[in-house]
């Protein structure tokens, strides 16, 4: 796995929005967030080391803008550049994870098409309101991979008519992480899993996040054990 950011910085667009890390870790060194701006990885998806070879080797999953939103407003200008770097490595499969669904066709290229094979869009919903709202959107796309990610999940998730649809392949969910992380609930976990169990959907328990309530009891689960915790529930299904 591969992370490319050629640009660094956005602005809050919704709910599951608030506690972002990026904004943390900018806070942290004194670095204005909402400035959107490209980065020195800018070419990574072309780049070649002194003996000819990819920096990002084929075969690669590359999750892209992870300190940004592929679909953000200011790189409106850039995103064609970008476009034309993943046309031209077929050899690695990319993933952009957005809250911006709904701008999906700016600066969408020419031969886009009904989507390229090595292309999986995700689009976040963190709660019922951007559920109802992003989802539509997300499986009317001319895509060829579509996923959902519930991270932050804020609230409980009833999501079944999007998942009978067949259209999306995969639904990650995770709590919120960092000081001032909002809950996560269990049961709205095993509600998404048994929804994506009754439909043949692919399901995965990333994080518990910091705050996470089971059986009526909350657990403050440091960072680092997060992930572990998650795994320990043994609820995905693959």
């Amino acid at each position: 796995m591969a992370i490319w950011n050629p640009w660094h910085g956005c602005h809050k667009t919704s709910e599951g929005c608030l506690h972002c890390y990026m904004f943390r870790r900018d806070e942290s060194i004194g670095k204005v967030s909402t400035i959107v701006q490209k980065t020195a990885d800018f070419g990574l998806a072309l780049a070649k080391r002194r003996d000819g070879s990819y920096v990002l080797p084929p075969g690669e999953r590359v999750y892209v803008c992870m300190t940004s939103d592929f679909f953000v407003e200011e790189a409106d200008f850039w995103r064609p550049q970008i476009w034309d770097m993943i046309r031209a490595r077929r050899d690695l499969d990319f993933t952009i994870i957005t809250k911006r669904i709904a701008r999906f066709r700016a600066s969408l290229p020419e031969d886009w098409g009904e989507g390229w094979e090595h292309v999986t869009l995700c689009s976040t919903c963190e709660n019922q309101k951007r559920a109802d709202e992003r989802l539509p959107i997300l499986i009317s796309l001319p895509l060829r991979h579509r996923e959902m990610i519930a991270e932050p999940l804020l609230g409980p998730l009833g999501i079944r008519e999007f998942l009978k649809t067949g259209k999306i392949e995969h639904v990650t969910c995770g709590g919120e992480s960092g000081p001032d992380a909002r809950e996560c609930r269990y049961e709205w976990v095993l509600s998404l899993r048994d929804q994506c169990a009754e439909e043949g959907v692919p399901f995965h328990f990333k994080q518990t996040g910091a705050n996470f309530v089971k059986d009526g009891r909350v657990y403050k689960i440091p960072r680092e054990l997060q992930h572990e915790q998650a795994r320990k529930a043994n609820i995905d299904l693959l």
